[in-house]
């Protein structure tokens, strides 16, 4: 009788210990992970363009890294759905773009860098000021979207290891160092005209 009333006691208590533990390391690794501070679309002269703002600092082993020569890579996702009750949501955008960090040893110079465009920093801190800071990247063409119609729009930003070098990726998996990641923001987006 005793047995089986200890039994389900203790099971309870080390349930308990396990999501103590679990919520303690869930609430470090928030610690560093990437906020989103504001994003907002902006009519352009072809459609819309993303203006959003990041909020992140690299950890020590992330700065190390990069203090080493090691490039990372900042990847922001954005996406644009639209509900229907008849069929799986509609989703006409859904585009990314990355951002290459790296640190020139023989110029002590950052350098970040995006398609064909590389701008070069004298600090850590000015480099990552461009990064957190996505302005005017044109994500929706005019005709993907309907006037009159309201869509659910969503941005994201995380260190994608999937850039880098294959026996940092194969770290960056059982490290947790290297997982730097924003939720998704989410907001609404309703076409009142065609841009123009």
């Amino acid at each position: 009788m005793t047995i089986k009333r200890f039994f389900p006691l203790r099971l309870a208590a080390v349930l308990w210990i396990a999501l103590a533990v679990w919520l303690g390391t869930a609430g470090s690794a928030r610690a560093d992970s990437i906020a989103v501070q504001r994003a907002s679309l902006q009519a352009d002269g072809n459609g819309w363009s993303l203006d959003a703002r990041f909020e992140f600092e690299l950890n020590s082993n992330l700065e190390d890294a990069v203090n080493k020569g090691i490039p990372l890579y900042f990847t922001t996702d954005f996406e644009l759905s639209r509900p229907r009750w008849y069929w799986f949501d509609e989703q006409p955008v859904n585009v990314s773009q990355s951002i290459r960090l790296s640190f020139q040893p023989l110029t002590r110079e950052y350098r970040v860098s995006t398609g064909g465009l590389q701008l070069g920093f004298s600090t850590l801190k000015d480099a990552l000021s461009v990064i957190k800071h996505v302005t005017s990247w044109h994500v929706i063409d005019r005709n993907q979207v309907n006037v009159g119609e309201t869509y659910n729009a969503s941005v994201r930003m995380q260190l994608d290891v999937a850039l880098m070098p294959k026996p940092f990726q194969i770290d960056a998996v059982n490290n947790r160092d290297w997982n730097l990641s924003s939720d998704w923001k989410r907001f609404t987006f309703t076409v009142t005209e065609r841009a123009k």
